[in-house]
């Protein structure tokens, strides 16, 4: 089976991985046609009889020992990432500034509920919906200066997450 994988943080002031250490370790857990994508922590393979959560765990392991770098896994078939693309709520964002919609990927479903309260009360002109295990974000002004961060964290309790802009969303869809 083909898979996704997409690793919190990577990139990002200190913690940095080349793409030829992250496919090396990729290769090196016996997974075929691994291709990296972007320099960010992405990367797709095959993966046959593999699991999501034993890929995550085997992922996070493998690179903690080659590299030192302990970072966060989270894994996609090519069949959710479909789902992921096709789900998205904003696609007039998608349209107008892709790199401005960013979704963020969860281990678990996240609370639609407490996103749309949340979004209901909050006075900024960023906009936000849960549907599955992915949060999708409209940043029409970007994530710099927006302050939904920190209450879209406590309104689903999961810090644990990691995102993507709609280009990088189809970019790795496309490469499964």
């Amino acid at each position: 089976m083909r898979w996704a994988a997409m690793l919190r943080g990577i990139n990002l002031g200190k913690r940095q991985l080349k793409s030829a250490e992250l496919r090396s370790v990729v290769e090196g857990l016996g997974f075929d046609d691994v291709k990296t994508l972007l320099a960010s922590g992405n990367v797709v393979f095959t993966a046959p009889g593999a699991t999501a959560e034993g890929l995550e765990a085997q992922l996070h392991d493998a690179l903690a020992r080659a590299t030192g770098l302990k970072s966060e896994v989270f894994v996609r078939t090519p069949q959710e990432m479909d789902s992921v693309v096709a789900a998205n709520p904003f696609p007039d964002a998608a349209r107008e500034r892709p790199s401005f919609l960013v979704v963020t990927f969860h281990r678990k479903p996240v609370d639609a509920e407490a996103v749309d309260a949340l979004i209901a009360r909050y006075d900024g002109p960023e906009r936000a919906r849960a549907i599955d295990r992915e949060l999708y974000i409209d940043f029409p002004e970007g994530q710099a200066r927006s302050m939904l961060h920190a209450p879209l964290v406590k309104a689903t309790g999961d810090a644990v997450t990691t995102g993507r802009n709609w280009n990088t969303v189809l970019k790795i869809r496309d490469a499964l």
